[in-house]
């Protein structure tokens, strides 16, 4: 005994074929998106956290020597893509210290400061 198939079902296991592919296409899509963004964000946190790092670092250095608190503008920064970093003083004892950079793939600067008042200076 032979079974045909209606005329109306041919096909149909390719077309839930093709569909369970599209659906499993824009899945993998989303995960490869979602690990780029992630990729994204983690440096620049790691941006963020090494610019801090050298503010810290820059403030620790005027407090172990408060008489020696001169204004920098500009100064280059190998550490972070095109790094910059800048101390003012703008009255005895006071000192900003902004830390700037820009990622490679940004056009807008981001930047890290701090505001200390540090004792026995000029």
């Amino acid at each position: 005994m032979k079974t045909t198939r209606p005329v109306q079902q041919q096909g149909a296991i390719l077309l839930e074929s093709l569909i369970a592919l599209l659906i499993f296409s824009m899945g993998i899509l989303a995960l490869v998106g979602l690990q780029a963004t992630m990729v994204k964000h983690t440096a620049s946190a790691q941006y963020r956290s090494l610019a801090s790092y050298i503010v810290q670092q820059k403030l620790g250095e005027l407090w172990a020597d408060p008489s020696h608190i001169v204004a920098v503008t500009d100064q280059a920064l190998d550490d972070l893509p095109n790094g910059l970093y800048s101390i003012s003083s703008p009255s005895a004892g006071e000192v900003n210290i902004v830390v700037s950079w820009r990622a490679p793939d940004e056009s807008t600067r981001h930047n890290v400061s701090t505001y200390a008042r540090i004792m026995g200076a000029n």
